[in-house]
């Protein structure tokens, strides 16, 4: 995983999201988070790929705590 604090629109993204462990997971969701803030802050607007992903993630962390229950 990588040790960056933000993932970019440019960085790499995985595409199948049940396959990230659990706290690999935690950490992309910490890296998109503040990028969304970077965006919200610093730029135009939030880009609509951090907005994909983080959507994404939602959907993931959703999912598994459905299972867990």
């Amino acid at each position: 995983m990588s040790e960056k604090l933000r993932l970019t629109p440019e960085d790499e993204f995985p595409e199948d999201l049940s396959k990230v462990e659990d706290k690999d997971l935690q950490v992309l969701d910490s890296q998109v988070e503040r990028q969304l803030n970077h965006e919200y802050l610093s730029e135009d607007g939030p880009h609509p790929e951090t907005e994909f992903r983080h959507y994404d993630l939602d959907e993931e962390f959703t999912e598994r705590d459905q299972r867990d229950d």
